[in-house]
């Protein structure tokens, strides 16, 4: 059974993703069969995989960087916010429901805990080794006793953890210590030591800390990672464009033409996908940015309406910005706006949704001929096809149906003039049809840009992942962390007080204790099986019904799946 380890962070956005991604494919070239894992993720970046299961982009670029196929295995739980208070969950790539937070972490939670084990499982019978990415803290005492994304898995499979910390924000040795000492026992036992993430400068100057750190915690340090621009794979949430800074610093030469072309993405709300426009970005003289207002729009050379999981939440944002009436009036200038997804519906005539916002009928903003009902089954897809006589590959994620009623075909939409729509996420990474719709784009905006003929995301995209390999590889001590995934956590780690406070006065669960068993079937949860998960189970390999020395899920059979009905309070 394989061995693994799980990467924590002191904070959000510490670096875990970039790290496991950058472990991941460290050990894949030392020809270690290594997958990523993420039990739980909060995410409006999402991906679709081959069997059509849907799963955070975080781990999708991950897989690739262990050059293994994606999976619902490696995100089993999904969460997509749809507001401050509620998200909608999707189980092994499937959306079951709606839930405010307080549902979510009032007991429903925990029962998903043997559904993540079970995927765990099964991922430690095919692969020599799992790398697990925690979320957001694993210190956040308020939530221990409903955890299964940090100490709770690394509890359940007895793997090791990590905690990275982002040293560019500052307070990173307070972080190391605080994270550690607000852990109970059984939770700091598993915590075999620290990275640094982000460091710039002498790293002598930094060692006498890391000494310190130590003699505080008798835990040391495993690597500093120093800082270095255009290293973010697919954001889970945020908005940076992942690849902006990997392709200034490849490509400072003048555009291949004689006149850059200007990219402005509406920053909708609750925007999902914004990668969408890495591949742009990755376009000698193409500039992208994000915009929030109407007059950010007057140099721009093509608009982005992007997708969104409230398409009707920001139509009206676009309206009471002025950004709406600017779009109609570029489309009226036959200037050019593409829209992707949820911007592709915004651009339609009209939006019936009694699903995603129940708002009934909105009009929209009627510069493409497209009506769109919202449907309570989900599309989930990875469409293959052609345009502008190049072929394309994207994936689809939506509620939205559109009954398209004219115009000239493109992808699943159509498009109008110099306004295109598409429900096609990912399509603008095809090489051959991203240069020829920026020829189109240019022609119609009168730019005299013209795309470099050779450049190719899919290889910039490996290269990146290299240097990511590359970080891990010079700047930590992959020894070390090669022991940590065979043999676990060292022995005789020393408990750092106070350790995790009592949950509530009177509390059974002392400041060492374990949590109570999560339960199996609270009332609101049913138990069923979902397709993809069956075609997971189908060929995990040789040793696929051997359970791993350690990993205890209370029972022997097949993983259940938890379907979550809505919540009241979400409604």
């Amino acid at each position: 059974m394989g061995g693994g380890l799980l990467v924590a962070g002191t904070t959000s956005d510490a670096g875990k993703s970039v790290v496991t991604a950058g472990i991941c494919r460290w050990l894949v070239r030392r020809d270690v069969k290594v997958a990523p894992f993420k039990a739980q993720n909060m995410s409006l970046n999402s991906f679709v995989t081959r069997e059509g299961a849907e799963i955070g982009r975080a781990q999708a670029m991950q897989a690739q960087a262990a050059r293994v196929e994606p999976t619902a295995l490696m995100n089993p739980v999904l969460l997509k916010p749809g507001s401050d208070r509620s998200s909608q969950v999707v189980l092994m790539g499937k959306p079951v429901g709606e839930m405010s937070a307080r549902g979510y972490h009032g007991g429903r939670q925990e029962a998903l805990l043997g559904t993540v084990t079970d995927c765990l499982e099964q991922l430690r019978s095919t692969y020599d080794a799992v790398i697990c990415e925690g979320a957001g803290s694993p210190a956040e005492i308020n939530l221990r006793r409903t955890d299964i994304v940090n100490m709770g898995i690394a509890r359940a499979a007895k793997f090791p953890v990590l905690v990275v910390g982002d040293i560019d924000r500052g307070g990173v040795f307070a972080s190391f210590f605080g994270t550690t000492a607000l852990l109970s026992a059984e939770d700091q036992s598993l915590v075999a030591g620290y990275l640094v993430n982000k460091f710039r400068g002498d790293v002598s100057l930094l060692e006498p800390g890391l000494d310190m750190l130590y003699g505080l915690t008798g835990r040391r340090t495993y690597g500093v990672l120093p800082f270095t621009h255009g290293l973010g794979i697919d954001e889970e949430d945020g908005l940076r464009v992942s690849m902006r800074g990997a392709v200034r610093e490849s490509v400072v030469a003048p555009p291949h033409g004689e006149e850059v072309l200007r990219v402005a993405v509406c920053a909708v709300p609750l925007m999902s996908n914004f990668t969408d426009v890495d591949a742009l970005a990755a376009e000698p003289g193409v500039v992208v940015r994000f915009v929030d207002r109407a007059d950010e729009l007057a140099d721009a050379d093509l608009v982005i309406v992007p997708g969104t999981r409230g398409t009707v939440k920001a139509l009206a944002w676009l309206r009471e910005r002025g950004l709406a009436d600017a779009l109609v009036r570029r489309a009226a200038e036959g200037r050019p706006v593409l829209g992707i997804c949820g911007g592709f519906q915004v651009l339609g005539e009209r939006i019936e949704d009694e699903v995603e916002s129940r708002a009934g009928v909105v009009d929209g903003l009627g510069l493409l001929p497209v009506r769109v009902r919202f449907d309570r089954a989900k599309t989930l897809a990875r469409p293959v096809g052609s345009a502008l006589g190049e072929p394309v590959e994207g994936y689809e994620i939506h509620h939205g149906v559109a009954d398209v009623r004219g115009g000239e075909p493109f992808l699943d939409g159509c498009r109008v003039g110099a306004v295109w729509g598409t429900h096609w996420h990912g399509s603008l990474e095809s090489d051959g049809f991203r240069r020829r719709f920026l020829v189109e784009v240019a022609r119609a905006a009168g730019r005299r840009f013209v795309p470099a003929p050779d450049t190719s995301f899919g290889v910039l995209r490996e290269e990146q992942l290299d240097r990511l390999g590359d970080l891990v590889e010079e700047h930590a001590d992959t020894d070390a962390l090669w022991r940590l995934i065979e043999g676990g956590a060292p022995g005789g780690l020393p408990f750092v007080p106070p350790g995790a406070p009592l949950a509530v006065p009177g509390a059974a669960e002392s400041r060492g204790a374990a949590p109570d068993p999560a339960p199996q079937s609270p009332e609101g949860l049913e138990m069923a099986r979902p397709e993809a998960l069956g075609e997971a189970r189908k060929s995990p390999g040789p040793d696929a019904e051997a359970k791993p020395q350690g990993l205890d899920v209370g029972r022997s059979a097949g993983p259940e799946i938890a379907v979550v009905h809505v919540d009241q309070e979400a409604k």
